[in-house]
């Protein structure tokens, strides 16, 4: 007998792994073909989960998922609804059921896995050792390219692609903290991905925000105004890796192409730059040489190497969602111990940088004259690794505004959006720094290509903020924290759009949740009471003295918060003091102190008539 068979109008042949029909054909994994063999064998009846294990999974322990993953791919690949099954069933917490007709093609039954049948009824039985035996024909040829790699792409591909997003990719690691290197492993793959000029690719922090959501693909898409979406999974077991992989066409919802791969730890990196490369293909895109050659030079990665740097990202994207200068220091040691293990390591330089940042990102709190050394040596160790990185450049422009070379500050800006038009980070500080400078038209459309590539995080209501439009700022920002309420930073920002626009309730409160969730619960305390008792500019002062007794102990550094709070109160002395003292520690602190918004902060608007003040914009050297 042949071993094809039909599943309601699809022919399935297992010895190619296909299912066709109308001559539309999908290729399956081997695996996943097992899976529909053992259930056709079975058809109409529950076919435990424990029996689907021992049958396709016999001499290997794997988890709950990848038999969960197996049987989205076929409900995938034969278009079926779980909630409305027409051909595979869920029995929960028992296994599965094929509810579509069998009917193999000489109108012998199917066989089932493990009975004693004889003549060509055994044909069917013996597909899992043909399976096994084809797979490891597989393997073996893959495996002398350096890895494993398994998967399928439908012959009839949808339209070129010229946009997309990749979701975050599932930890099915059995240890629950690996959780940091999964979202290490889905960074990677947006960078890499971002590289390619000829695509846009949405920006992780847009893309984060559906790791646990119950939305549907196209939903998805239509949200982010993207052609197709990129999921999958990160499986870690000690010092092996096997990330899968899965391209979705957006608006029908139709898998074009899956691909699983298993490499050491060491050459994951290597891996990520031969997936994009491999997404790159299939949607038909132009690749630029330099691109591709870009992915293709990806070192091997000492393991030790790759946890402390993925660690320390994990931790530096924490600060300012409940936590504070703790988690910049947590993730500075993990930076720097990934320098210990291999000091030609680009990326964990950059780390470092950030995570003593004073400006332009991660905000620490306290910098100090050795934050700002450490910061500048790791900048430029990591532009003498890697000269061609996007991210470097930007931290280039970033330290340039610290040490008010606007100039170079531009330049290096450009630098970082012609290596990688699609770092949204990049277009949002190029934007501000344009406006900040007097050059607001540029400015504005910088933010709105950051708007594009970032669609879940509000990249415009600060340029309503600063040109004086604070409704319109007050209802970016409030949608803003409606997808994202534990960002300090974006709280903080509503209070000052709310205490320019004299809504002091509404400001002391957003106030509050930005001193929480950046980790001053007491400071937040503080000035509660105080406006409780005696109103908005007693909360001020109650903050302003409990900021000046920080600085003086040398927990925090903000000179040009203080500039903004004494002007609020009406003490211009008091703000042009704190605004000297940011320029006084200029070459040692290495954070501007808010100096770059001296032409453009409304909150400074009373000091503009004083002539210490233009004096002060005169040394700063703003652009006129």
């Amino acid at each position: 007998m042949r071993s094809d068979f039909h599943v309601g109008p699809w022919l399935v042949r297992p010895g190619v792994n296909t299912i066709s029909k109308n001559g539309f054909a999908v290729r399956l994994e081997p695996k996943v073909m097992e899976v529909l063999v053992c259930l056709a064998s079975q058809a109409g009846e529950l076919v435990p989960k424990d029996v689907i294990f021992k049958t396709v999974w016999p001499d290997t322990f794997v988890s709950d998922d990848a038999l969960i993953r197996s049987i989205s791919e076929l409900r995938r690949a034969f278009e079926d609804d779980a909630r409305e099954p027409r051909f595979i069933e869920t029995i929960p917490k028992r296994g599965y059921r094929l509810v579509a007709a069998v009917a193999p093609l000489n109108g012998d039954k199917v066989a089932r896995p493990g009975l004693a049948v004889s003549g060509p009824a055994r044909a069917i039985g013996k597909w899992n050792h043909i399976w096994l035996a084809v797979g490891l024909v597989l393997v073996g040829a893959i495996v002398a390219f350096g890895g494993r790699k398994l998967g399928y792409r439908v012959t009839n591909s949808g339209p070129p692609i010229h946009s997309l997003a990749v979701l975050p990719l599932k930890n099915l690691s059995a240890d629950p903290s690996q959780k940091y290197f999964a979202a290490g492993m889905t960074e990677e793959l947006i960078t890499d991905l971002s590289q390619i000029s000829a695509l846009k690719v949405i920006s992780r922090t847009s893309s984060d925000l559906y790791e646990d959501t119950n939305k549907s693909l196209p939903d998805i898409a239509r949200e982010l105004h993207v052609e197709a979406i990129i999921e999958g999974s990160v499986a870690r077991s000690g010092n092996r890796v096997r990330v899968t992989a899965q391209l979705i066409y957006a608006p029908d919802d139709r898998n074009l192409w899956a691909q699983s791969y298993e490499r050491e730890v060491q050459d994951v990196i290597t891996l990520q730059g031969t997936l994009a490369k491999a997404i790159a293909e299939e949607i038909q895109v132009q690749v630029q040489p330099s691109e591709r050659e870009r992915l293709s030079s990806r070192p091997l990665v000492d393991p030790r190497v790759l946890d402390a740097y993925m660690n320390g990202n994990y931790h530096l994207h924490r600060v300012g969602r409940g936590f504070g200068d703790e988690e910049s220091t947590a993730a500075a040691k993990l930076f720097q111990q990934a320098i210990e293990y291999d000091a030609n390591f680009g990326p964990a330089y950059l780390g470092l940088a950030y995570a003593h940042n004073g400006n332009g990102g991660t905000v620490r709190f306290n910098p100090t004259p050795q934050d700002y050394e450490i910061r500048k040596a790791a900048a430029r160790k990591a532009a003498e690794l890697d000269p061609n990185s996007a991210a470097v450049h930007e931290l280039l422009a970033n330290l340039a505004i610290d040490d008010w070379r606007w100039t170079d500050a531009e330049e290096e800006y450009r630098r970082a959006i012609a290596l990688n038009s699609n770092r949204a980070e990049s277009h949002d500080r190029f934007g501000y720094f344009l406006i900040a400078i007097g050059r607001p038209q540029e400015g504005v459309q910088e933010l709105r290509r950051a708007q594009e590539l970032d669609p879940n995080n509000d990249h415009l209501a600060n340029y309503f903020f600063y040109q004086g439009n604070y409704e319109e700022s007050i209802q970016l920002t409030r949608r803003d924290l409606e997808r994202q309420p534990d960002d300090g930073l974006t709280h903080y920002g509503q209070y000052q759009t709310y205490a320019l626009a004299g809504m002091y309730p509404e400001a002391i409160e957003e106030l509050k949740q930005a001193f929480k969730l950046m980790g001053f619960e007491e400071t937040a305390s503080e000035v509660d009471r105080a406006y409780r008792k005696a109103g908005f500019h007693a909360a001020l002062r109650t903050w302003a003295v409990s900021d000046e007794k920080m600085h003086k102990s040398g927990l925090i550094y903000t000179p040009g918060m203080l500039a903004e709070i004494y002007c609020l109160l009406g003490d211009k002395n008091r703000a042009l003091y704190w605004l000297e003292d940011a320029y006084r520690h200029k070459y040692s602190l290495g954070a501007d102190g808010g100096l770059l918004w001296l032409k453009g902060n409304p909150f400074y608007g009373p000091l503009r008539s004083d002539p210490r003040y233009a004096d002060l914009v005169r040394r700063v050297g703003l652009p006129q």
